[in-house]
């Protein structure tokens, strides 16, 4: 969306509560709820499996929430991570990682990232730091591959220089399979576990082709991967001893998933990009099938109906909430910091399609109330994470590294 105006470096935020249908789920009486136009649903004609899977109660912050711009100038940026010194490690989606300064200096391109190919959705994609980042400075980062007869989604590892200038000792430690020759649905998100594993989320490469492969276990499309630092698959992955099936699996059944982020709990969970209708919240349990392309909540983009889909299956897992219509998900974060109490352990999602920040309260494996923030910026939020200050830092299609929290004094 074309941007209208430079805001000012501190903006007060507009928060709006989703329009509430149906009944309340969870703690939210009818009375606490604030009605708000979201538009019409796509595929009306699903019914939600269990109370509040959708459009449930919408709340609203009661902190005094500022907006800061704390960087500009970034080209197409895709993902962000905080370094311990203060600054930020950036991708951008043409093959630039570069650092930005606390104080907002982007910087120039770091040196050592291998080739991508950037067409349509591919590019740099995500990054991580390692967990012991401290010491051995080591980064991981997500990139479509150029490859004989098309490309792929592929994971790469490299050592930051000590000046920042560059990646040394890099080396693809993962190539997703098959190779194919398009330009959508590459995934993909990074987070290490708790048990210092690392989970990458692949997207099923969208052609009608391609789709059916999010259920096959030969394939990696589709899927969540589960692997060691070193990009082998660990002993006890749910599918390593099954003779036919990718040893990385983790997960399957997915779409294209483009945010994931650990709880406090240390589980994963996935907001997934639908077709029309049926963005999804999923609580990922090893080995589990998560559905697509044979349950889902919306419809192909021509209108019609997915013809091999159905709301519910049988040994299928439920997503935990889902959005119809769609709010285009891409980064997220679960807040764990002390600058606002009352975020605590809430989970904030990158919104593209509605050009916004979604907060979602979740209790006892429920959404329980949805806020919108950034509204009245209407800009497509691309990644979602957690500053060394407690605060929530976003990037946006229009370039920009914003800070959202509390003013700084």
């Amino acid at each position: 969306m074309k941007k209208k105006d430079t805001p000012p470096r501190f903006r007060k935020l507009l928060f709006f509560p989703i329009l509430l249908f149906g009944s309340i789920a969870g703690a939210y009486a009818e009375t606490d709820c604030k009605p708000l136009k979201t538009g019409e649903k796509e595929a009306p004609f699903f019914k939600p499996a269990f109370q509040g899977q959708t459009r449930t109660c919408g709340v609203s912050t009661k902190a005094s929430i500022d907006v800061a711009v704390v960087a500009k100038g970034l080209r197409k940026p895709w993902a962000i991570e905080p370094l311990p010194d203060g600054r930020w490690l950036v991708n951008e989606k043409r093959g630039q990682m570069r650092l930005v300064s606390a104080d907002g200096k982007v910087g120039p391109a770091i040196k050592g990232v291998p080739e991508v190919d950037d067409g349509g959705q591919g590019g740099l994609l995500d990054l991580v730091l390692s967990p012991d980042f401290k010491n051995d400075r080591t980064v991981y980062w997500s990139f479509t591959e150029p490859r004989d007869n098309g490309n792929g989604t592929s994971v790469a590892r490299g050592v930051l220089s000590s000046d920042g200038t560059q990646l040394d000792q890099v080396k693809v430690i993962l190539h997703t399979r098959p190779t194919y020759d398009n330009n959508m649905h590459f995934g993909s998100r990074l987070a290490f576990g708790p048990d210092g594993m690392l989970y990458v989320t692949m997207g099923e490469r969208s052609d009608l082709e391609t789709r059916p492969q999010a259920q096959y276990l030969n394939s990696h499309f589709g899927k969540v991967l589960r692997i060691k630092p070193d990009g082998t698959p660990p002993p006890d992955n749910p599918f390593v001893k099954q003779a036919d099936a990718l040893p990385e699996i983790f997960t399957y059944g997915h779409r294209n998933v483009q945010a994931s982020a650990f709880d406090g709990q240390g589980r994963l969970w996935l907001v997934e990009h639908g077709p029309r209708g049926g963005d999804e919240v999923n609580l990922l349990e090893a080995g589990k099938n998560y559905g697509w392309p044979m349950q889902v909540y919306g419809i192909e983009y021509s209108g019609d109906r997915i013809k091999t889909a159905a709301g519910q299956r049988p040994n299928m897992q439920q997503p935990v909430y889902y959005w119809d219509p769609v709010i285009a998900p891409s980064g997220a974060q679960f807040y764990s910091g002390d600058a606002v109490p009352e975020w605590k352990g809430n989970l904030f999602v990158g919104a593209l399609r509605q050009a916004r920040l979604v907060r979602l309260v979740i209790d006892n494996n429920r959404v329980t109330g949805e806020e919108h923030l950034l509204v009245d910026r209407g800009q497509r939020i691309r990644d979602v994470r957690q500053g060394n200050d407690g605060a929530i830092y976003v990037v946006n299609d229009d370039g920009e590294l914003l800070r959202v929290g509390p003013k700084k004094r």
